[in-house]
């Protein structure tokens, strides 16, 4: 074979190779380019819940502040030595109990002093009246004259209202007496003595404040309730007692303690727009005390169905509020939606959504509507615990709460 040959060959076979790699380098780009789109198409996964469907009761909440059914200033009533106190600051005291002891000598001999003059009253009733019987005897037989009759009878009248004030006398020096005895007039939780033993207090106007005294066994919250929640709730009930109030504390999330609506004020705020409101609630244990800051929520009306989601399930898109919904068919669709309160851990929705809708709760960054997904199906975040329409339990709405005057 000559050279010329050879190296047309050899041309051949390069050019052969050639075009076999082009066509090798263009199918791994088409496989590339099919693979591309099914890539793109791969569903996200995402938790996804049905909407909770139940009836539920509408609630308002407010903020007030607690105050004691009775509140009492213990003030001496006689003056005197203080000579004891008989209790430890901050206690728990009964109605009855013995706080502070004045010095009781001094009254002691005036009650002596008293009963003295007593029984002197009664001594000369006795002569009075004995006369005054000797007289009218005497005078049928004329043997004393009618003005001897007139003055024992004056003496006999005067000798009775004598008696009367002697035994006004006791009385008064008894009470005085007891009154060095200063008792607990309620049963409550007692402040710190203000006086202590050795000085001389004084009665009367101005008297100083030896302790405080605060019952705990109920306490009142008061709260104030704009013109709407009055009309709504409270002027419809013919008893306001049967509209529900229940309370939370300050380091609390929930609505634990139960009470009744107590008394509602006779008039309107007009610069507030709010009409104050008392609420009556048990205190077992002594924790709560006067002063402390109430959360306080207030149903009324006619149960009615709603649907409930959860907060995290919402999002945010300027001044609307949107869920993504699942379909069918897996496609995610996005949905405004009213928003209402929220109800036991859960978003009250007030249109936008209906019975047997599946909304995405978890991942909602992850995936756009329009989107296919793989839904991971779960239960409704918080729907365990509304299992009661009106729990006594119930975790704190979205409405802006009143704050108490004061």
């Amino acid at each position: 074979m000559s050279f010329s040959r050879k190296q047309f060959a050899l041309s051949a076979i390069f050019v052969a190779i050639l075009a076999t790699g082009g066509s090798f380098m263009l199918l791994h780009e088409n496989a590339d380019a099919k693979a591309a789109p099914t890539a793109a198409q791969q569903a996200a996964t995402v938790d996804v819940a049905p909407v909770v469907s139940k009836t539920i009761t509408d609630w308002q909440e407010y903020s007030g502040r607690l105050e004691a059914i009775d509140q009492v200033d213990i003030r001496p009533q006689v003056s005197g030595k203080l000579i004891a106190v008989h209790f430890k600051d901050g206690s728990l005291v009964k109605k009855g109990d013995l706080l502070f002891t004045i010095d009781p000598r001094p009254f002691e001999a005036e009650l002596n002093r008293a009963k003295a003059q007593l029984a002197s009253a009664e001594a000369q009733v006795t002569y009075t009246a004995s006369n005054l019987s000797r007289i009218q005897r005497l005078i049928q037989s004329n043997a004393v004259s009618r003005q001897e009759l007139d003055l024992a009878e004056n003496d006999a009248r005067s000798a009775n209202a004598n008696l009367q004030a002697a035994r006004a006398a006791v009385q008064s020096a008894r009470l005085n007496l007891e009154y060095t005895r200063i008792t607990a007039p309620v049963s409550g939780r007692i402040s710190r003595a203000e006086v202590t033993v050795g000085n001389v207090v004084s009665a009367g106007n101005g008297a100083q404040v030896l302790t405080s005294l605060v019952s705990v066994s109920r306490l009142y919250a008061s709260f104030d309730v704009d013109e709407q929640t009055y009309l709504k709730y409270i002027s419809n009930q013919r008893n306001s007692s049967q509209v529900p109030v229940y309370m939370g504390l300050a380091n609390e999330t929930g609505f634990t303690r139960e009470g009744t609506i107590n008394s509602i004020d006779n008039n309107l705020d007009t610069t507030s727009g709010t009409i104050r409101v008392r609420a009556t609630f048990d205190n077992p244990n002594g924790v709560l005390l006067p002063g402390l800051y109430a959360r306080i929520r207030l149903g009324g009306g006619q149960p009615r169905p709603a649907i409930l989601i959860s907060p995290t399930a919402v999002g945010v898109d300027q001044d609307k509020r949107f869920v993504v919904v699942v379909d069918a068919k897996n496609q995610t669709a996005y949905r405004e939606v009213k928003l209402g309160a929220q109800q036991d851990g859960l978003q009250i929705v007030n249109s936008g959504l209906q019975a047997g809708d599946r909304i995405v709760v978890n991942g909602l960054q992850r995936i756009r509507p329009g989107d296919p997904v793989t839904p991971h199906l779960v239960p409704m975040p918080n729907s365990q615990i509304t299992a009661s329409a009106t729990p006594p339990q119930p975790q704190p709405t979205d409405k802006t709460s009143t704050p108490a005057k004061g």
